[in-house]
This record gives C-alpha cells, sequence and structure tokens, in this order.
C-alpha cells in the first residue's frame, strides 16, 4: 500500500504532467472531480448539491505558487468565490491554501492577503477554512491562523492524523472548527507515521477526542468502517449532529453522501474548481488509493473511460518521467 501511496505522490509532483492536465483536463475527464472551471460552473454544481441538502466547501485548485502575480490572481479568484456565494445565497463556505496566496514567497505577503480574503468572508458571514499541507509550511500556517483569529472568528484549520504532533495540536485548537484528514503529502518519518494502522488509529482517536471537547468537527472519509464508527460514537456519548458533519470529495461517493443526509447527518462536498486540478486528484488517490475505484465505476455508469485512460496514462507517463 505505501508503494502505491508513494507512486501517486510523485505523479502529484511532477510538473510535466501538472501542465498537461490542465491544458487537457476536460478531454481527459476531469469533470468528473472538478466542479467547473470557473466560477459560474462552480456556483451551478453547488446549487445543485444544496437542492440536495448538500452544503459545500469550495476550493480554488492551485499548485506550485511562486510568484508574487501568481498569488494576487488567486486570491482574486478567491474574493470572487467569497462574493458569489453572497449574491447566489448558497450553502457553501471557502477552503484555501495558504502555499496559494504566497506563503513560499514572503509571509508577511501571504498573511495580507489571507487577512484581505477572511475580512470580506466575515463581512457576508462565511467561514474560511486553511487547508493544511506538507509539513514544512504546517507551523507557518498556524501562526498565521493565530494571529487572524485575534481579529476574526470565522476560520478554521485541519488537523493531519499522520503527523506524530497531531495529538497536541487538536488539543492545542480544540477552540477552532477544525477537518480531521489522514494526510496526503509523503512524510518523512522524522515527522510522521508511516504505517496505514498508525494512521488509522490515530484518525480515530482525534475524530473522538473533537467529537467530545471541540467546537465543530468536520470528519473527512469516504470510508463507511469510519463512518459507522462516528455514528455509533455520537449516539453513544450523547452528542448533538449539529457538532459535526461529514465530508466527502466531489465525484465521490454521491450515493453514500444522499443517504447521510436522508438519515439526518450533516453532509459537505469539498469542491475544487479550475484547471489546475491534477495535482490534487493524484493526493486523493495517494490519501486512499481505493477513490481510483470509486470514480471509475461511476465513470463505467456514464458508459465512458476517459478516466482510465487518464489513469492509464499518468501511469507511463510517470514512469517515463522517471527515467529520463
Amino acid at each position: 500500500m505505501s508503494l502505491v501511496r508513494d507512486f501517486f505522490i510523485g505523479l502529484s509532483e511532477n510538473k510535466l504532467l501538472n501542465s498537461a492536465a490542465k491544458k487537457y483536463g476536460l478531454k481527459l475527464g476531469a469533470q468528473l472531480v472538478v466542479a467547473g472551471t470557473n466560477v459560474d460552473e462552480t456556483i451551478e454544481s453547488i446549487k445543485k448539491l444544496n437542492a440536495q441538502g448538500i452544503s459545500c466547501t469550495v476550493d480554488n485548485l492551485g499548485e506550485f505558487v511562486f510568484d508574487k502575480s501568481e498569488a494576487i490572481e488567486a486570491k482574486e479568484k478567491i474574493l470572487s468565490v467569497v462574493e458569489a456565494i453572497h449574491t447566489h445565497e448558497v450553502d457553501a463556505h471557502i477552503s484555501l491554501k495558504p502555499s496559494q496566496l504566497g506563503l513560499d514567497i514572503d509571509y508577511d505577503f501571504c498573511f495580507d492577503n489571507l487577512k484581505e480574503i477572511v475580512a470580506k468572508a466575515n463581512q457576508y458571514g462565511i467561514f474560511v477554512n486553511f487547508d493544511m499541507e506538507d509539513y514544512d509550511r504546517l507551523q507557518p500556517s498556524f501562526d498565521i491562523l493565530e494571529s487572524l483569529s485575534k481579529e476574526y472568528d470565522n476560520i478554521g484549520t485541519v488537523i493531519q492524523s499522520y503527523f506524530y504532533r497531531a495529538e497536541e495540536d487538536i488539543k492545542k485548537y480544540k477552540d477552532f472548527r477544525l477537518r480531521i484528514v489522514k494526510g496526503a503529502y509523503k512524510e518523512p518519518e522524522e515527522y510522521a507515521y508511516q504505517d496505514k494502522k498508525d494512521i488509522d488509529d490515530n484518525y480515530i482517536k482525534l475524530i473522538e477526542y473533537h467529537l467530545l471537547h471541540g467546537k465543530f468537527t468536520s470528519i473527512a472519509t469516504h470510508d463507511h468502517n469510519v463512518i459507522d464508527h462516528v455514528k455509533e460514537f455520537v449516539k453513544v456519548n450523547n452528542i448533538s449532529n449539529d457538532k459535526f458533519e461529514f465530508q466527502m470529495l466531489y465525484g465521490f461517493r454521491y450515493d453514500l453522501q444522499l443517504e447521510l443526509v436522508r438519515q439526518g447527518y450533516n453532509e459537505c462536498t469539498y469542491v475544487p474548481f479550475g484547471n489546475d486540478w491534477y495535482g490534487y486528484f493524484m493526493r486523493r488517490l495517494a490519501e486512499r488509493p481505493q477513490n481510483l475505484n470509486l470514480v471509475a465505476k461511476q465513470v463505467f455508469n456514464k458508459k465512458t473511460n476517459t478516466f482510465i485512460g487518464l489513469a492509464a496514462g499518468a501511469f507511463l507517463l510517470g514512469r517515463l518521467t522517471k527515467k529520463k
């Protein structure tokens, strides 16, 4: 399993494949995992999900941002999403990556960009979630969160269960709305668990802690075993459904999302949009390779093999690139 995970992480970091995916994404079947290439398309996708009782968190996709102009462009696009959520009165909030907004360029520059987004979202009562990335970006992202939380209360973040420090972090930030995930980057043994069982066990431990002690918990999983465990845990501990939600990715297990809504649980879909979708999707496969099967089944239901072609092409191109 670790070899499969490493393989998909390697693909996610391949700039050649990222560039090709941006150019040919829709032809390769990117629409299966991306809600739209622009804000208008994305809002329409959100409206359809809202109509089924599903809320959304919106992510403007982006990789490898090392230029201030790119970061400013990303900021403006996210601000336009905030404005569109308010204008169309849809049930949605924002997810963003500090690195896309300049964290790798300059800390203060990134802080100012994030503050502008958070301030605008706060004006409209829209929540903003700081997605966590790899270990090197972890503490700076937490630092920005803490600084902004002194002025704004509409922000939260992500705790990744593969980090040794995750238990300490979840206790420190328990008063924030938190999304609990397993983690989707390749991290050294110095910082993170490497064994799947250790990661899974810590994942459940973190979920249970925040359900009992935290503000609001977003449980990011497609695993019915985890979902069933949470259902039983909240029942035994008399935890209200208003204290948590399940989160799944756009294009994945839509039937299960609808079933959770029918059962009275809060369900939120992670809605990515834009052309820079490739790295995001490869990390989702790294996080849980079974996701490939979930999408493939939906592709077959639509009588198309575009996604299988994408996966095969990525595999072959990855091998050729490695040989070079």
